[in-house]
């Protein structure tokens, strides 16, 4: 990885061996997250033709990875969720994997 590299990593979003964007997504919700990288798809599209252009698209497939990421979280987060109520309220009697 190059450390000059703006899309992937930047070192200057690093501090103490922590990345910022692991940071955000601990301080909120997985819903507030999902919002947060969907703003950020939408700022560097937006802008990508008048400022950086193709490293913004770059750096908005990054953000549409990471929104792709935690909807795929949430689903099972959601699937998992429901197989618990199933299984609390006796309408299976398959306990759930996890």
């Amino acid at each position: 990885m190059n450390e000059n590299d703006k899309v992937n990593h930047p070192s200057h979003y690093t501090q103490g061996g922590i990345e910022c964007i692991a940071a955000i997504k601990a301080s909120m919700s997985i819903d507030a997250f999902m919002g947060y990288c969907k703003g950020n798809v939408l700022k560097y599209v937006w802008r990508f033709e008048h400022k950086d252009g193709t490293t913004d698209l770059e750096k908005a497939r990054v953000y549409l990875q990471w929104l792709t990421d935690a909807a795929k979280e949430r689903e099972e987060y959601q699937s998992l969720i429901q197989e618990f109520r199933e299984f609390a309220l006796g309408e299976t009697h398959e306990p759930p994997e996890g």
